[in-house]
């Protein structure tokens, strides 16, 4: 065996067994092989799902903090106001 892949043993219930190897025989895979690949599935959904949740955490962070403490207008927005208050005025 190569030093790069590691083993896994585990028990099964005898029905969960029989279903695995069914599901593995309906893709012409083997038993080894759809299960590997049926769990290596299931970590990178369980993966990007946390990355999904981190960076949406992350984000709202930002944002409410961006709400509490507003960073100062900078010119390019200046500009944009005055312009729209002279096209505009105080209609809105």
């Amino acid at each position: 065996m190569s030093s790069v892949e590691k083993r896994f043993q585990t028990r099964m219930p005898y029905h969960v067994h029989e279903k695995l190897t069914e599901a593995a025989e309906i893709l012409g895979s083997t038993l080894n092989q759809f299960i590997i690949q049926s769990a290596l599935e299931k970590a990178n959904a369980t993966l990007e799902q946390e990355r999904i949740l981190r960076l949406t955490l992350k984000d709202a962070e930002v944002f409410f903090e961006a709400l509490e403490n507003p960073p100062q207008p900078n010119e390019t927005l200046i500009k944009a106001a005055q312009e729209y208050k002279k096209e505009f005025g105080d209609e809105v």
